[in-house]
Order: structure tokens, then C-alpha cells, then sequence
């Protein structure tokens, strides 16, 4: 049940982006522009294709869109202008199709001024791109159906909503089984003061409503996510002095995350897997997250949840999958399970890869450590 202090919220925020905002230049904190990672070429030369007008209104943290799209159903949540809406209309090609959902009437105006451009540009016969306004925390009421999307992305919006859990139910409701959320979102070293919660502009610039980057585990478990897997992090600097006494010692990362929805299905063992190149734009390798790259044609072993991912989602085209505990034959390299930690803590270089080798955080969870100050 919403209370007086979130519809507060909800208001100032859709005043921050609707009216304050009028290009991703004015946001006072590099936490909604950081790029984690290079673009592959065939995502860039679909942003080419974006209207200026839709790319200038973008605040979303870095890019969110993740591999494998050909065909999909993808919902995204906090679409704004509609810049990785339209990105991934082209990339999903005419059979699939993408929603985007965003609060703000601005937003959703800018988004389907340019529909009509977009789909001459592609040279898509009927619109395969859809905007409502709505919020993401209520997909339901906007009439997202049950088990309808493969995938759901989120670029630096589910923060802005006081109740995550209720943000992360809904996506696990709308996700088909072997469905992902693939988000990009901000985390706080520690359990946010009463001073940053309800500072109006951090809360428009993403840090006011962070989750403690802990919690964001506890709530997949709770909801039926498998673990979150990290993709890429880094920190996030503030240009402003002021904000900065505000902030204190408290330090923030932006960082994207999948959570699969899968199927309940029985136990699973480790085994090894080969990747075929088949997916576009990563013919050579594809790098999972922070703790799986494959190259092509090598075998690779991977813990049970992985696999289990592997087999039940889209990427099961991708991949050939050995019998438990059993070596494929393979004419490449073979690379064994590590224990990794895969926590957003470590920004020398866009990966995340800790070596402590602890086995309690081990599967794509979130350490237990605190994001070191800098």
C-alpha cells in the first residue's frame, strides 16, 4: 500500500525529469551517465539510428541491453524518452516487440512523438514499439500480463521507487519462466540516513532511494529470483559540493545485475558447456558476467545455477551442454570452475573479478563487505 510519503516521492520525482531535467548535461551526478562496458558494434549503429531529440532527453545509467534479443518480448521499465526502447525495437526485429513504461507525461510524450520516424528508419511495416504511462511498481494495473515478456531492463529507475520489493514482484510476475531482468541500478555502502532519503534531489539523481547493495539479494530470494549476477560496476562521483556534505562517508556504485526467473525443475550438477558464436555480436565470445566469459568452440565448467540458466533461457540455442559431471569433447581450450566474488567493490577495471575465493558469496550473490571509500 503506497503511503503520503512515497506518493511524495513519486511526485517530486516525475517534477525532477519532467520540468528540472531538460538534458542528461543537467544531472549533477555521474551516477545516471556512466558507461560500464564497450559497446558492441551492432548496438551502437542501432543508437545511430535514435532521433536526437530522444538520445538528448536520456538519463538512464550507461546502456542496458543485454544479448541474445532476436524475437523477444522486452519490457522496459522507466523508458523515458524511449532511446533503448527504439535501440531495441531494431535489434528485436519485426517478430518481437518492446513495451516501455514510464511515469513521467513528458517522457512518454517525447517517446511517441517519434513511433512513426523510428519504424520508417527500420522499414518495419507495422509499429512493433508500444509506450505507456503508468508506474513500474503497478504493471498490473497498466496491463502488463502475466508471464508475457522474455526479457525486462530497468537503466537507473527502479531506485527512484521507495518500494523495490514491490518493483521486483511485479517483474517476476510479467517474466515467462527462463525470463531475465537485466538492470542497471544504484547501491549505497550502507543503510541510508534519514538526511539522504529525503533529500529531494538526490532522490532525482538516483542516490537518495539506493538500495544497500545487501538487500538486493535477500529481496531475489524472497521473491523466487535466482541469485543476482554481476555484470559490470563503478563508482559514482558527485559534482557538487554541497551534496557532497550531504552524502558523508556513504559512497555509491552503479552497477547492472541479471536475475533469471526459472522454472522449478530438479536438482543439477556442474558440468561443462561450449558457446556455438551464434549470437550476434558476440560470434567470438560472450562474456556472461563477472565471473563467465566463453570463447567459442571452448569448453568451459560452470557451477549447477549457471547451468540451470544456460539450459532454461534463451541462451539454450547458444550452447552445447554436457551430462553431469561429465568433459565434452572440444578441439579449444578448457577453462575450470573458479569461486569468485562477484561483488560491486573493485573499480580498477570495468570487471569485477575479487579473488578471496569465498565460497559463502560464490554463484553471482552480492559479498557482504562494503564498498571501499576512495
Amino acid at each position: 500500500v503506497a503511503t503520503p510519503r512515497d506518493a511524495e516521492i513519486r511526485k517530486d520525482v516525475q517534477t525532477y525529469y519532467g520540468q528540472v531535467l531538460k538534458k542528461s548535461a543537467d544531472l549533477q551526478t555521474n551516477a545516471c551517465v556512466t558507461a560500464a562496458r564497450p559497446v558492441p558494434q551492432h548496438i551502437r549503429e542501432a543508437l545511430q539510428n535514435v532521433h536526437e531529440e530522444v538520445s538528448l532527453r536520456y538519463y538512464g545509467c550507461g546502456l542496458v541491453i543485454p544479448e541474445c534479443l532476436e524475437n523477444c518480448w522486452i519490457l522496459d521499465l522507466g523508458s523515458g524518452s524511449g532511446r533503448d526502447c527504439y535501440a531495441l525495437s531494431q535489434l528485436v526485429g519485426e517478430k518481437g516487440h518492446v513495451t516501455g513504461i514510464d511515469m513521467t507525461e513528458g517522457q512518454v510524450e517525447v517517446a511517441n512523438k517519434y513511433i512513426e520516424y523510428h519504424m520508417g528508419k527500420y522499414g518495419f511495416q507495422a509499429p512493433n514499439v508500444t509506450f505507456i504511462r503508468g508506474y513500474i511498481e503497478k504493471l498490473e494495473e497498466a496491463g502488463i500480463k502475466n508471464e508475457s515478456y522474455d526479457i525486462v531492463i530497468s537503466n537507473c529507475v527502479i531506485n527512484l521507487v521507495p518500494d523495490k520489493q514491490q518493483v521486483l514482484q511485479e517483474v517476476y510476475r510479467v517474466l515467462k519462466h527462463g525470463g531475465e531482468l537485466y538492470f542497471s541500478d544504484v547501491y549505497a555502502s550502507l543503510e541510508l540516513p534519514e538526511e539522504i532519503r529525503t533529500h529531494k534531489v538526490l532522490w532525482g539523481e538516483c542516490l537518495g532511494g539506493a538500495l544497500y547493495w545487501k538487500d538486493l539479494s535477500i529481496l531475489a530470494k524472497k521473491i523466487g529470483f535466482c541469485p543476482p549476477r554481476l555484470v559490470t560496476a563503478s563508482f559514482i562521483t558527485v559534482q557538487n559540493k554541497e551534496l557532497e556534505n550531504v552524502i558523508g562517508d556513504c559512497r555509491f556504485v552503479s552497477a547492472t545485475f541479471r536475475l533469471f526467473k526459472l522454472p522449478k525443475t530438479g536438482p543439477t550438477q556442474k558440468c561443462q558447456v561450449i558457446y556455438n558464436g551464434g549470437i550476434t555480436g558476440h560470434e567470438k565470445e560472450l562474456i556472461f558476467d563477472a565471473n563467465f566469459t566463453f570463447k567459442k568452440d571452448e569448453a568451459v565448467e560452470v557451477d549447477e545455477e549457471t547451468v540451470a540458466i544456460l539450459k532454461n533461457s534463451r541462451f539454450a540455442q547458444g550452447f552445447l551442454i554436457g551430462p553431469d559431471g561429465e568433459k565434452l569433447p572440444t578441439c579449444g581450450a578448457y577453462t575450470a570452475l573458479e569461486v569468485k566474488v562477484t561483488a560491486p567493490r573493485h573499480v580498477g577495471s570495468s570487471w569485477i573479478r575479487d579473488q578471496t575465493h569465498d565460497p559463502a558469496v560464490a554463484g553471482g550473490c552480492l559479498s557482504t563487505r562494503e564498498v571501499p571509500k576512495q
